[in-house]
């Protein structure tokens, strides 16, 4: 992958000789109209420098990239090669399933398994799989690893048999950290060294939030699993040259205010500008005084702004935190000589060209929360009060309640632990709970008294906080924020408050560094006080393994319809995604997570309502806890040493004993277990033949599911718990499985049996092929299956499975922005193994789009302006959409014409936009997806 390109055309080979070692490298300098580029377009015009081989990479591109149009629209494709390849595990279990299948596929083909091998670095790090089953105790970290270790053996196993089997393939086992913070102190290179080559260090990975890394300079977005296996296997991704947005900041940030307000602020300014698909750049004079950490934070919340990357230059404060975080001085010395040879080195007096401006001074940032449902949906936290009553009524009653047929995602769906306790030993509690939702909808609320053994009696009404988790890799990485939170606690402590009894509290670290520097502090006391004990080293609440809430809160909110609250430090708060019994949910800074708790209610003001009293009976508000800046800073730097990172790091893929003592299977191919439940044969190769048949238009189709806007992968794929009463859950039975040990869909990525089954069955789903006929409208993974006389309702899954049996093939209609969110390599596998052959919207976000052809379902989109619903279409029709065989011509159509037959026989018909927008992912299309082509490219090298 990192070979010499074959070709030269613009004689931009070259050496640098950096201490004693020489690189070759491609000067930028030798493409006409480089020295105006963005930072970011450069990177790319040294990987097709690089990598131009005649063929796939052309002079032509490089030459179309130095004469680059800031301001024209995307229209030329290039391929970018990426440096390395990184994953996390519930993302890539399946991906390693695929390469071990691939393996056995090229061998039955008559191929080379040898061949099958990442050519780049691979790695994965194992931090999606721990759940808070047991928290507010000091041996809640221990016991969750080891529920953690109980649930995933054969995962586990599987993964270091990948390790041993594979090369350049590496994995960070359990309890180290979360892989965005592990890249940025540890795996991420600034400027790649290998093969004797010099190059900037670009990656992709199988998470949205690989865009954290953005931050060090480093050029690298999310990307679908089957797109980094690709990568894995030396494929480029094909991509259209972007439009690139300069972002320019200026002034600092005041005080009270933290770097999660400001990247909640930078993400409501670009959802409105509208990035989607584009890149942003920061720049200017202020970038200077943005710390390391504050630019992961913001890098890291790309995907909430629907650009494909937001990067910062490398300068002075990129190579302070290398240091910091235990690099060598050679490579140091290698980036800062690369960077500035290269022209990569940050210049604030030179402002490249952009396609679009946005600025942002930084003082006039104010403490923010977003929510109850989007990431976008910023609010000043002096208007949070009144924004959660105004929000209230969409949340109580009206279908919104968790009661009727979903009643058991909150009580049964948890993996359940021998004990769920919590530290608070707080005699009966009878807060004033306001009763919000009287103010806000004007009916009477009925505020529930629960009582409890271990934390005595108390009343639980809307906008309850039963949440309050600092987790996820947006903030944890970041020491302003967490130290800030961890002197909050102990003047918290010290000022005689306490966290509320009905609040569920957590603190899970990105990494180990956090641990070491809090106890170097003696922070942890304080917040360990107040309830915020270690629960492990992973994303937990931000990814929905907030485990269960106790059994009578669970109970009191279902059998009362009460919309409570979670407050996380993360970055994702779409509907159902945290807890299945927690309507609302609101992003905070880990400081704001805590008092939250402390206020138990969403329902405050902080500038009114007083926390609690202290010793003296006096009211304390949150003014007289929040540390300041400078108490924050000098904590930072006695607590906060460069041996922390270095010896925390020191053995990291060595991982504990239980890590070590796995058996581990060995040998090239991978001896598939058929009783496991986690890890199976999935079925893409089947039946392949070593040429690709023809491709067909579609006949007969029936709609899957009707969808609204802003369906995100999160509706679609599979994630959180696993019902009795569901396909999946039915399926683990019949293999034996009890309900305690179903554990998540997210651990169960490795069975496409599993997956498939839990397709489209979010709880917070609409299909609105249901509501037009059954009152009241369902949520879930339900429709209509018309194999049946009347079509009644079914699971998606059994519905699918009728449909396939009878050759109907599927399709799938939906709105605006579908498919943004996270989990998207099986919302697109899960898609395309229901039998679901197109999916019509009216707008798509990248990289489910992209995946969708990955997977062999042609994205389509409505004609502009138009929608199922100004077309008429009701989702009872059958589609039949003519024109997809032109890609068998080597063409790619601009359209396809749809006609959809209802029952009566009238017809609506409509030019549908074929949204393949490259040859590349035509070349996919064709081989009926993207593993197909790369397997077949390999056997006929």
């Amino acid at each position: 992958m990192t070979a010499p390109a074959s070709k030269d055309s613009f004689g931009a080979r070259d050496t640098l000789r950096v201490a004693n070692e020489e690189y070759e490298i491609f000067r930028l300098n030798a493409v006409e109209g480089a020295g105006r580029l963005p930072y970011s377009l450069k990177i790319l015009l040294e990987n097709l420098l690089r990598t131009e081989d005649g063929q796939n990479i052309t002079a032509e591109h490089i030459r179309a990239l130095g004469n680059w149009d800031a301001k024209a629209e995307p229209a030329t494709e290039i391929q970018f090669t990426p440096a390395r390849v990184i994953m996390q595990d519930f993302t890539g279990v399946p991906c390693v399933v695929d390469l071990a299948t691939m393996r056995e596929a090229v061998r039955d083909l008559g191929g080379d398994t040898s061949k099958v091998n990442p050519l780049a670095p691979a790695e994965l790090v194992i931090d999606h799989s721990v759940i808070i089953d047991v928290f507010g105790r000091p041996d809640a970290f221990e016991r969750n690893v080891d529920f953690e270790y109980g649930r995933n053996k054969e995962r586990y196993q599987f993964l270091r048999w990948g390790q041993t089997a594979f090369d350049e393939f590496k994995v960070v086992p359990p309890g180290t950290g979360i892989v965005h913070q592990v890249n940025i102190e540890y795996l991420a290179r600034t400027v790649m060294a290998r093969n004797g080559q010099a190059y900037p260090d670009t990656l992709v990975g199988t998470d949205s939030h690989t865009t954290m890394v953005n931050g060090l300079g480093v050029l690298g977005w999310g990307v679908g699993g089957i797109e980094a296996e690709a990568a894995m296997l030396g494929q480029p991704v094909s991509m259209l040259i972007p439009r690139v947005v300069g972002f320019k900041l200026t002034g600092e940030i005041p005080s009270g205010a933290t770097a999660t307000d400001v990247v909640l602020t930078i993400t409501e300014m670009l959802r409105k500008h509208g990035a989607v698909g584009k890149f942003v750049e920061f720049y200017g004079a202020g970038v200077a005084s943005v710390p390391l950490a504050n630019r992961a934070t913001i890098g890291n919340m790309s995907p909430e702004f629907g650009s494909t990357a937001a990067i910062f230059p490398i300068d002075e404060e990129t190579l302070r935190y290398l240091k910091l975080t235990g690099r060598s001085p050679e490579q140091l010395e290698l980036v800062e000589s690369y960077a500035k040879e290269q022209g990569l080195w940050h210049d604030p007096s030179h402002e490249p060209d952009y396609s679009e401006y946005l600025e942002l001074d930084l003082s006039t940032v104010v403490p923010s929360i977003a929510g109850p449902k989007r990431p976008q949906d910023r609010i000043a936290v002096s208007a949070a009060k009144p924004s959660f009553r105004s929000a209230l009524p969409d949340y109580v009653g009206n279908g919104h309640g968790n009661g009727g047929a979903l009643d058991e995602a909150g009580s049964e769906s948890f993996p359940a632990s021998d004990s769920i306790a919590v530290g608070h030993d707080t005699a009966a509690d009878k807060p004033k709970v306001a009763s919000a939702a009287q103010g806000a909808n004007g009916r009477a609320s009925a505020p529930v008294t629960v009582r409890t053994e271990d934390r005595g009696e108390f009343v639980l009404d809307h906008g309850a906080v039963v949440i309050s988790s600092i987790t996820s890799c947006t903030n944890t990485s970041n020491p302003s924020v967490m130290i800030g939170a961890a002197l909050l606690a102990r003047n918290a402590v010290n000022r005689g408050l306490s966290v509320k009894p009905w609040v569920k509290t957590s603190m899970a670290p990105g990494s180990q560094v956090v641990t070491n520097y809090y106890d170097r502090a003696g922070l942890w006391p304080y917040l360990e006080k107040l309830g915020y004990h270690l629960v492990g080293y992973g994303c937990t609440t931000c990814i929905g393994n907030s485990g269960p809430l106790s059994d009578e809160i669970s109970a009191a909110v279902n059998d009362n319809d009460l919309a409570v609250v979670s407050v996380l430090s993360g970055n994702r708060n779409f509907e159902g995604r945290i807890n299945p019994d927690v309507k609302m949910n609101y992003l905070a800074s880990p400081p704001l997570v805590i008092a939250y708790g402390l206020a138990g209610t969403m329902d405050f003001d902080f500038d009114r309502d007083p926390l609690g009293q202290d010793e003296h009976g006096k009211d304390v508000f949150l003014a007289d806890i929040w540390p300041t800046p400078r108490e924050v800073q000098d904590t930072i730097d006695s607590a906060i040493t460069q041996e922390m990172f270095t010896s925390d790091y020191a053995d990291v893929f060595t991982g504990d004993e239980r890590w070590r003592s796995l058996p581990t299977p060995e040998g090239q191919t991978f001896e598939w277990d058929a009783q496991s439940t986690y890890v199976r044969k999935p079925p893409y190769f089947d039946g392949m033949g070593l040429e690709p048949a023809p491709v067909t238009d579609i006949a007969g189709a029936r709609v899957l599911a009707l969808l609204g806007d802003s369906v995100t992968t999160d509706h679609i794929s599979p994630a959180g718990a696993i019902k009795a009463d569901s396909p999946a859950g039915k399926y683990l039975t019949e293999h034996g499985i009890e309900r305690k040990d179903f554990n998540s869909y997210g651990s169960r990525r490795g069975n496409h049996e599993v997956m498939i089954r839990g397709t489209f069955a979010n709880i917070r789903l609409r299909n609105h092929l249901l509501d037009a006929i059954i009152d009241g409208g369902v949520q879930g993974g339900y429709t209509r299956d018309f194999t049946q006389d009347g079509g009644p309702q079914a699971h998606i899954y059994d519905a699918a499975q009728n449909y396939a049996a009878a050759g109907t093939p599927l399709v799938v209609l939906g709105g605006k922005e579908y498919g943004s969110g996270s989990s998207r390599d099986w919302a697109a596998k899960g898609t395309s193994l229901l039998g679901v052959r197109a999916v019509i919207t009216e707008s798509f976000e990248r990289i489910h789009r992209s995946n969708l052809i990955g997977m062999g379902v042609i994205p389509l989109q409505f004609p502009d302006g138009e929608s199922a619903s100004s077309l008429g279409l009701d989702g009872t029709e059958a589609f039949d959409i003519a024109g997809i065989t032109e890609l068998n011509n080597g063409a790619t159509p601009r359209s396809v014409h749809v006609t959809a037959t209802k029952a009566d026989g009238s017809t609506v018909e409509f030019d549908a936009t074929v949204r393949i927008d490259t040859p590349g992912e035509a070349d996919y299309y064709r081989n009926g997806g993207i593993l197909q082509y790369v397997l077949r490219k390999m056997i006929n090298a």
